[in-house]
């Protein structure tokens, strides 16, 4: 079969800085150290992929044949497969690259297409293909990821296109994801459907695309989980809580007067609020706390995920510091319906293994309400 790939190397270049995105700000990203995200994790995948090849699970001997540009946007991250060189990856890449390398990806009738991005560069290849129903597998490598074409970790879709080659899998519709913009610039979090994509089939390894769950009939809940943090902060002065990103969070943020961001990652701390910080500025506030520590994360709905999806500030040395047993879970009872696994991807995966090890998240759902749920592993 023949494999497309395809990588948007300024992709996830802003997450560890605080960025909400990393559309038309790569320069900006670079100039303030941010490292390259999405190649390095397709680079992970297909190295995964090589294992998985010459394994006893590659029934059929599948060998796929990839098709792509050199450099930057494809060659430099397939290890050591061989491909069929379509062209030249510009030293600056837009969205016009994108859907010059899809179309010649097409042109030559690939079987399916792999690529690294966010769901900036999903709509990108959408657009591009302008009804085709080549198959993608996303692997994630933006800040935002909320399309249903992505695999879970750059490992899960390595086995989803094994399993594709193998004939294992069928195609199916998703939606198309991403940001509402506008809606956002008036401080509001919402996203909505920009197409839909045909790809492989696999609950277990694809990750779904987002839901919209939470309800103005539970602003009581709210309320309710709101005043359990409050008396936690109460119990001690000292208590640093870092508060994650999304509506859930910000809503109960309004409830306790902080003024948090709507997708930045915020501390509260002896009174003072510090909005919107970047990995190295959390790093700066956590590691010379030595007292108690409480991060608080909303999965999303639909997906389960609780790190790795619009919290990239939250990179590993930060979990690190921070603490796996300081991490708690919050969710409305509408946002639990059906959730019944969180997943994690730090970028790490040796930081994944220790949260799959660890097996169960508390969540709190209601004042002193908790319950835990399963951590699933990748």
């Amino acid at each position: 079969m023949r494999v497309g790939v395809l990588v948007n190397p300024d992709a996830g270049l802003g997450g560890k800085l605080g960025f909400k995105g990393s559309d038309g700000r790569a320069k900006e990203a670079r100039a303030a150290g941010a490292e390259d995200r999405a190649g390095p994790r397709m680079a992970q995948c297909l190295s995964k992929l090589e294992e998985l090849l010459s394994s006893g699970l590659n029934r059929v001997n599948a060998n796929p044949e990839f098709y792509t540009w050199n450099g930057r946007m494809g060659g430099d991250w397939l290890n050591d497969f061989d491909f069929i060189d379509l062209g030249s990856s510009p030293k600056e890449t837009s969205a016009q690259d994108t859907s010059r390398l899809v179309n010649d990806l097409i042109s030559n009738q690939v079987d399916i297409i792999l690529y690294a991005g966010g769901d900036g560069t999903t709509r990108d290849i959408v657009n591009a293909m302008e009804g085709n129903e080549t198959p993608l597998i996303g692997v994630p490598g933006g800040v935002k990821m909320h399309s249903g074409c992505f695999a879970t970790t750059p490992n899960a879709a390595a086995e989803v296109l094994l399993s594709f080659l193998q004939g294992d899998l069928l195609s199916s519709i998703t939606e198309v994801m991403d940001l509402d913009e506008e809606v956002y610039l008036k401080g509001e979090w919402k996203v909505k459907m920009y197409g839909e994509a045909w790809t492989p089939a696999s609950p277990r390894f694809m990750q779904g695309s987002k839901q919209q769950v939470e309800r103005a009939s539970e602003d009581e809940i709210i309320e309710g989980l709101a005043n359990h943090v409050s008396d936690l902060i109460k119990d001690d002065e000292n208590l640093m809580v870092i508060f994650g990103s999304g509506g859930t969070i910000s809503r109960i943020g309004a409830h306790l007067e902080l003024g948090l961001t709507l997708l930045g990652i915020d501390i509260y701390h002896n009174g003072e609020v510090f909005t919107d910080l970047n990995e190295q500025q959390l790093l700066e506030k956590i590691e010379p706390h030595d007292g108690e520590k409480l991060l608080l994360l909303s999965p999303m709905g639909g997906q389960g995920f609780l790190i790795g999806r619009g919290n990239l500030q939250l990179s590993p040395n930060v979990l690190t510091a921070i603490g796996q047993e300081s991490i708690l879970g919050v969710a409305t009872p509408s946002k639990l319906i059906g959730l019944n696994f969180l997943r994690i991807d730090t970028g790490d995966p040796e930081l994944d293994l220790k949260f799959q090890k660890r097996r169960f998240i508390k969540m709190l759902q209601g004042y002193r309400t908790t319950r835990v749920i399963r951590v699933l592993e990748s």
